[in-house]
């Protein structure tokens, strides 16, 4: 992996500092728009006085299936740090499942295989058609195929979106579901959801944040225990009713028959994880693949199934051990060349976005390619609902990103700040106007920095969040409102493009220009390489610049 040195650009003398403000992307100020709403003269200064350009975040442009497909974190970093775009998750089940490839695949003949005697099927993971973590009509996909290869029992478990879709969508899926299952179901197949619950209170958590979530959606799934219901819409109309939250925050249910559980997970079933997204299924996976040595919780008796995940989530801890699609390979990253050359790295966020600057960035692997020249620094994420504490851990990650950068002992560095996602994501304006302007404070903290140390700040976002935070009307771009008058809460990513501002003021500036065209996240990467010095890569997509 060699990187060629620019003939008539040495690079800037200073660090390199990509910022990622994550779920910050660009639209009207039309009173859905927490930034817009935000104090953040830093921000505003930035997109006023310097080199900016809007990027594609979404869709085919970070390898995603369409345009109507909102991009991700994941595939936002995946984009950011190799430089290049690669058919992501729900591409790649699409067309395996398309091909039939997925039903030819080993894993699947064990899952088939573990379960056909006697056995029960069960499907776990996000219940929605979002195609961020996954989509309704892969699931539909394989228990049709389990019916046809002489399954007789199928349980389902539903994981409540109301984040990635509309907040309080879910009967909008359970109840068209339930006449699917309907459908298939005769003498010969017995198929039914089984439990459920809001992604943000069971099963769903990432990186360790938070494994009381894992743990509530064991003992709802495995071991049927917890509030019983008739059936699903049962179960969210009356929490709807009696605690008034969203989806992704519903409590865990089971569904009974008689004071008993309907579906419980057993010796002999075999469990699909069908979520194709990595960071939400690490943690399950870890819980029903764990052997004696599993310390996180008490899982009790654990029964002993054949367990597959949609893909394989961690490519180097190779979790889990049986997937039904293998994810893309992604190669000749940035951080991969920049060891080749030499270059010192330093990634750091806090644990909620950590494995997007190291994970993700360097293309789904967990290992460094250097330990030498690649360090990497978390900041733990409190565990606290995001709106209660907006401001998130900026300035504790603020803090050792400046000592780090004084240090001199990094020439690239990158930083994610996760203000504008994951409290944009809880749907409050207030907290999520109030998490942008701490995150502008740190900004207006760092920048003088990089003056004093003669370096460059390339700041940008990695998808939309934070600019629409209320659902809008396609056709009059008004904001929606409920029955009461009150604006309606969107959750979810957008589709809105993302800055990327060059914050330069070394006289290397003058060596430059700014390139017309459409670019997309994956532009970046040649950008970074171009401000160290060197070509970028044939293999990656174009810098942003022209070196004079």
């Amino acid at each position: 992996m060699e990187l060629k040195p620019l003939k008539t650009f040495e690079g800037i003398k200073g660090p390199v500092l990509t910022i990622v403000m994550d779920g910050v992307g660009i639209a009207p100020n039309n009173g859905a728009n927490a930034i817009a709403a935000a104090h953040t003269p830093t921000l505003d200064r930035l997109m006023k006085d310097y080199p900016m350009v809007e990027l594609k975040a979404h869709g085919t442009a970070v390898g995603l299936p369409s345009d109507d497909d909102m991009g991700n974190s994941e595939v936002g970093h995946n984009a950011l740090g190799a430089g290049q775009v690669f058919a992501q998750g729900a591409k790649l089940v699409s067309n395996s499942i398309a091909s039939g490839k997925i039903f030819d695949s080993d894993a699947w003949k064990s899952v088939i295989g573990g379960c056909k005697d006697s056995g029960t099927l069960h499907f776990l993971g996000l219940f929605s058609d979002g195609n961020v973590h996954s989509h309704l009509d892969h699931l539909k996909a394989m228990i049709v195929r389990a019916k046809q290869e002489g399954i007789r029992r199928v349980r389902i478990h539903i994981l409540l979106d109301g984040r990635d879709v509309g907040e309080t969508s879910a009967l909008d899926y359970v109840l068209p579901f339930e006449d699917f299952l309907s459908s298939l179901r005769d003498v010969n197949f017995d198929c039914r959801i089984a439990s459920g619950g809001g992604r943000m209170q069971i099963t769903m958590d990432r990186y360790g944040a938070d494994w009381s979530m894992v743990e509530r959606g064991w003992h709802t799934h495995v071991k049927g225990e917890g509030r019983q219901f008739a059936s699903a819409e049962e179960a969210i109309s009356t929490y709807r009713r009696e605690l008034g939250v969203i989806d992704q925050d519903l409590p865990p249910f089971v569904i009974a028959e008689g004071g008993e559980p309907v579906g419980t997970i057993n010796d002999g079933d075999s469990v699909v994880f069908f979520n194709f997204r990595g960071d939400r299924a690490i943690e399950i996976s870890k819980t029903f693949e764990g052997d004696e040595t599993f310390d996180m919780f008490d899982r009790g008796d654990v029964p002993s199934v054949v367990y597959a995940g949609m893909l394989e989530y961690d490519g180097d801890l190779h979790i889990p051990s049986r997937y039904l699609v293998s994810p893309p390979e992604i190669t000749n990253t940035m951080s991969e060349y920049l060891v080749g050359a030499g270059v010192s790295q330093l990634a750091i966020s806090e644990t909620q976005k950590y494995g997007h600057v190291t994970y993700f960035w360097n293309g789904n692997r967990s290992g460094k390619f250097s330990e030498e020249l690649e360090t990497y620094i978390e900041i733990p994420s409190d565990v606290v609902p995001f709106e209660q504490r907006p401001w998130m851990k900026c300035a504790e990650i603020t803090d050792r990103l400046i000592e780090e950068l004084e240090s001199g002992k990094y020439r690239f560095l990158r930083v994610n700040f996760p203000n504008g996602d994951m409290v944009g994501h809880t749907g409050n304006f207030l907290a999520t106007e109030c998490s942008m302007e701490a995150l502008d404070l740190q900004l207006a903290r760092i920048l003088p920095v990089i003056d004093r140390l003669g370096g460059v700040a390339l700041i940008t976002a990695d998808h939309g969040n934070a600019d629409e935070m209320y659902e809008i009307d396609k056709k009059t771009g008004d904001v929606k409102v409920d029955k009461s008058g009150k604006p309606k809460a969107k959750t979810s990513h957008t589709l809105r493009p993302v800055p990327f501002i060059i914050y330069d003021n070394t006289k290397a500036k003058t060596q430059y220009t700014l390139k017309s065209g459409a670019f997309g996240l994956s532009n970046v990467a040649a950008t970074v390489v171009n401000m160290l010095g060197f070509q970028a890569p044939d293999v990656w997509d174009e810098s942003i610049i022209d070196v004079k």
